[in-house]
């Protein structure tokens, strides 16, 4: 007969340990893809009852450090995090923000290796499209300004 495994969730409440803040982490962002660390400390205080905001940053960083957790960071928005750490690119709202993976790029890939590489050793390129969803594009308001994020202040050269 087959050995099941059992969840490591029921084992350890189970024995009466809690849950830990890192497997409590990892359950939110299957339900919840594209999330910020407050919504996810969030979730996490409602599994486990008190955990600060800064144990579920620790936790974030470790589990992306792992390769476990991915960090994304559209602009005008903060990081957020997904649990999908493949190759996928990213559909960006101008409107609402919602953001979307679709796998990779097919076909001719424009820009994933720079024509000049500054003496940098490229090991990573991130593609974003941006658009607008079909809730949105269903609005009968027309669009007036296609960035509502908070646009980036250009960093002057140093002087």
């Amino acid at each position: 007969m087959p050995t099941v495994t059992p969840d490591p969730t029921v084992v350890l409440r189970d024995a009466g340990l809690r849950v830990t803040v890192r497997l409590a982490t990892l359950r939110v962002l299957p339900d919840t893809p594209h999330v910020a660390a407050d919504a996810i400390a969030a979730s996490v205080r409602d599994e486990l009852g008190t955990v600060s905001t800064q144990a579920v940053y620790d936790v974030l960083r470790a589990l992306t450090t792992a390769g476990l957790v991915r960090r994304i960071e559209p602009a005008g928005s903060a990081a957020l995090y997904e649990n999908r750490t493949g190759d996928n690119h990213h559909l960006v709202c101008r409107t609402c923000g919602a953001i979307a993976d679709v796998d990779c790029a097919v076909g001719e890939v424009p820009c994933l290796e720079p024509s000049q590489t500054q003496g940098y050793e490229v090991d990573e390129a991130e593609v974003v499209y941006w658009g607008t969803c079909s809730r949105c594009r269903s609005t009968a308001s027309p669009i007036t300004d296609p960035t509502p994020f908070p646009k980036p202040t250009p960093q002057e050269p140093p002087r």
